[in-house]
């Protein structure tokens, strides 16, 4: 009697390399995927109803939930709808201070996936080598807003604060002490911004790192060469963005073809991958991570040179400063309306769109005149390539299963929202 080689299983929700609660189920034949089935929905928080009964400024907070890894870039899309409503140009220096902490965000994500993905696929190094760097722009993110991971940072009309002129310095533990703790508090001495360019110079050298463990290493080009191959076509066809798409060949950025914030003003390259493999995935991110340093040694050098406001003088919007909400009346006045009431934006609908890490992150925004959104829709990157598993995946092994979700970087915050 011949063997049944036909099985159903779970994948997920628990599974660590889900990235999330993903529950995916597998048709097998075999080890061979004949259909994968995902379901969403296991991480639901309702986002999109929640913005709708909080006035404008309480859902930012939310944004960085979203996709936990690409903080501010979610922030960015949100506070550019609402800008776009009220008719607001954002004050130079903060176009720039955004424009360099998309990069740093973009640079933490990719880290991120690196680390992760190579978990995934039987490389632990590179998790440990990348989360090296990571601790160090996470740093940036407290130290400009007080929370490593959700900084609430971006306000419409510009951001919370200017950068700090001291960058705060590690204490002595009990794993770090000593010429050690001398060694780590080196970039601490000035500002930000020379920490910035003190770790932008070293970065260079740490991606070729990664690279040195990754790249030409026999064992992740065959769990990732020829695996989860998408044609140029057909990734546009699928709704692809960011670099799945860039990683099959098309060179779509939004930051060059509809530019946002400074991304005009500063010089940078979009890779394309050949093959739009996992392989070639992974080669686009790692030149992301590349060009996100040029730019944020660009806005470093121009912040250096130019101060300014990073807020509208708009006290409808943005609040006045505490010294003078402690002296002037009218200011108390205005702090205290924007705290609790909020503002009201004027009617009319609005799509605002960034260059996530991910991809493209864009936010539908409708307003009926009133202190809250009366409809906010968010365009999650990962949806899209979630969407494609069961088309992407079929005919591959079970293990190479892990290798597509690890190589489409999904969170699914965002897909569940």
């Amino acid at each position: 009697m011949a063997e049944i080689r036909n099985y159903t299983m779970n994948f997920g929700p628990q599974h660590p390399a889900a990235h999330g609660v993903l529950r995916l189920i597998l048709e097998m034949d075999g080890e061979v995927v004949q259909r994968a089935d995902p379901h969403v929905g296991l991480l639901h928080r309702g986002t999109e109803k929640l913005a709708e009964s909080k006035p404008f400024n309480q859902s930012i907070g939310y944004m960085d939930r979203l996709d936990y890894v690409s903080m501010m870039c979610n922030e960015h899309a949100y506070v550019r709808a609402i800008e776009t409503l009220l008719g607001i140009e954002v004050p130079e220096r903060a176009q720039y201070i955004r424009t360099m902490f998309d990069e740093i965000t973009r640079i933490l994500n990719h880290l991120m996936w690196i680390g992760a993905n190579g978990l995934d696929l039987g490389a632990m190094t590179v998790f440990l080598y990348a989360f090296r760097e990571r601790e160090q722009l996470v740093d940036c993110y407290e130290a400009v807003s007080g929370a490593r991971m959700h900084a609430t940072y971006y306000r419409p009309g510009g951001v919370y604060r200017d950068l700090p002129e001291h960058m705060p310095k590690r204490k002595e533990s009990r794993w770090t002490k000593g010429k050690d703790l001398s060694a780590v508090n080196a970039w601490r001495e000035g500002s930000m911004l020379d920490f910035l360019d003190a770790f932008c110079d070293d970065f260079v050298g740490k991606v070729d790192e990664y690279e040195t463990l990754l790249t030409d290493n026999r064992i992740w080009k065959q769990r990732t060469v020829g695996i989860g191959a998408v044609s140029p076509e057909r990734a546009l066809q699928l709704g692809f963005s960011g670099p799945m798409l860039r990683g099959s060949g098309v060179e779509w950025d939004i930051r060059k073809k509809a530019p946002y914030a400074k991304y005009a003003e500063v010089d940078f390259d979009i890779p394309v991958g050949v093959n739009g493999d996992c392989y070639d995935r992974y080669l686009v991110r790692i030149e992301e991570m590349r060009q996100a340093n040029r730019i944020i040694k660009q806005c470093v050098k121009w912040l250096r040179e130019n101060q300014g406001p990073v807020m509208v003088r708009n006290y409808k919007v943005a609040p006045p400063s505490r010294e003078s909400m402690k002296q002037d009346m009218e200011a108390l006045i205005h702090h205290f309306k924007l705290f609790t009431e909020g503002y009201c934006v004027p009617a009319g609908e609005t799509y605002a769109s960034v260059e996530a890490p991910k991809g493209e992150f864009g936010c539908y925004l409708v307003s009926d005149g009133a202190n809250k959104p009366f409809r906010a829709h968010f365009r999650a990157p990962g949806f899209p390539h979630m969407a494609a598993m069961d088309e992407v995946v079929k005919g591959h092994m079970l293990s190479d299963v892990v290798a597509m979700i690890g190589t489409m970087d999904i969170v699914f915050g965002e897909i569940d929202r």
